[in-house]
Order: structure tokens, then sequence, then C-alpha cells
């Protein structure tokens, strides 16, 4: 059995929200107005924030999914750039430039195949422009593929921003259902709070009751 879940301190100021709207609760709120000095609200906050790991424990499932999208969310798009980037790089710039080559050599080559130029040279540019032209090719489906990866990881990896503050919102509804309004509800239980009532005046015009019980008359 593990124990109750540690409250991050980012998220102290909304476990102080679901208190105060918790203590603002109409049945709350009419018992504390029953303290006849006024420091029933005040007792009660301070000791909702030291039984704080205790009321977490109503909404552990929603908090801990809540943590654990906001930690893949922080962390993962910077491991991926890191990851990412020279590969990322290489895939969009090698397509481009083996082309400009290949181009080159091509032209280049043919021009003096065309002009009867002896020797191997000529052959040997359209040969490494072709190449390189094969090389751009497959450089090109390569990044489309990278490109198209990277994509379905960004959709199906950290959640976007709607998806976290949703499950940050279901974290504090159960906080406030299962852990916040029970507790606090227990604890005016076990400690009631009643104003004194004042006491009993006597009827305007009625004598004065008798220490000894019997009444004064006069005569």
């Amino acid at each position: 059995m593990t124990g109750p879940p540690c409250l991050h301190p980012e998220d102290r100021a909304d476990f102080q929200a679901v208190l105060h709207l918790a203590l603002s609760t109409p049945d709350i709120r009419s018992a504390l107005n029953a303290d006849p000095n006024d420091q029933a609200a005040t007792r009660l906050r301070a000791t909702a924030l030291q039984a704080a790991d205790e009321i977490m424990t109503a909404a552990r499932n929603e908090y801990q999914q809540y943590v654990t999208m906001r930690a893949a969310a922080r962390g993962g798009p910077r491991r991926r750039t890191a990851d990412g980037t020279l590969l990322s790089a290489l895939m969009v710039l090698t397509p481009p430039v083996a082309a400009t080559s290949a181009a080159v050599l091509l032209v280049l080559g043919y021009m003096l195949q065309l002009v009867d130029v002896q020797g191997t040279l000529p052959g040997s540019l359209v040969t490494a422009g072709w190449v390189l032209a094969l090389v751009a090719a497959v450089g090109a489906c390569i990044a489309f593929a990278t490109l198209l990866h990277t994509e379905m990881r960004r959709r199906g990896g950290p959640p976007h921003a709607d998806r976290l503050e949703q499950a940050r919102l279901n974290w504090q509804q159960a906080l406030l259902d299962r852990g916040m309004l029970p507790h606090l509800r227990q604890h005016i239980r076990q400690n009631p709070l009643r104003r004194s009532s004042p006491p009993e005046q006597p009827p305007q015009g009625a004598p004065p009751a008798d220490p000894n019980g019997a009444s004064s008359h006069t005569h």
C-alpha cells in the first residue's frame, strides 16, 4: 500500500483555490457562520492545509495522470529537438544539394561529350551526375518519411495544451468532490460550532423572581 501522493509545490496554489471554493459551499459556510468568534474558517483552513497529503489521496489517480502528462509536455519536445536536429538538417539539405550537383555534372559531362573531348573525363562526369541524381531521389524519399514519422510522433506523444488543462480540471474536481468537501464536513461534524444562546430575559412588566422561589407581593 503506497503512501498518500505528495503535493508538488507548484500545485499548492491550485490546492488552496479548491479549498477556498469548498469553504464557500452553502452548508460549510452556514456551519462556519455559527462560530461566535468568527475564527472557525481560519482554523478549518489551517487544518486542511496541514492534512493536504491525506486529502490528496482521494484524487490520487487524477493527480498522477495530470503530473505525468505535464512532465511529458515539458520534457518531450526538448528531447526530440536535441536528438533530431542534426538528422532533420541532413534530411532537408541532402536532396537539393545532391540534385544541384547532379545537374551540374550531367550538363558538364554531356557538353564535353558533344565537343568530342577525348579521355574518360566526360563519361566520369556523366556517371557521377547520375549517381548524385539517384542520391537526391533517395534522400528526398527518406526526408519525406522522416517528416511523416516526426509528425505522427508529435500527435501521439506529448499532450496538447487543451488535454493538459482538462487533466488539471479533472484533478481539481476530484479533489473537491472526493477529498476536500468530505474532509471539511467530517471535521465540522466532529467539532460542531454553535452560537451560545443569549440568556432569557424576563417579560417586560413582570416582577423579578425571588431567589428563594417566592413571588414578591405588595402589601
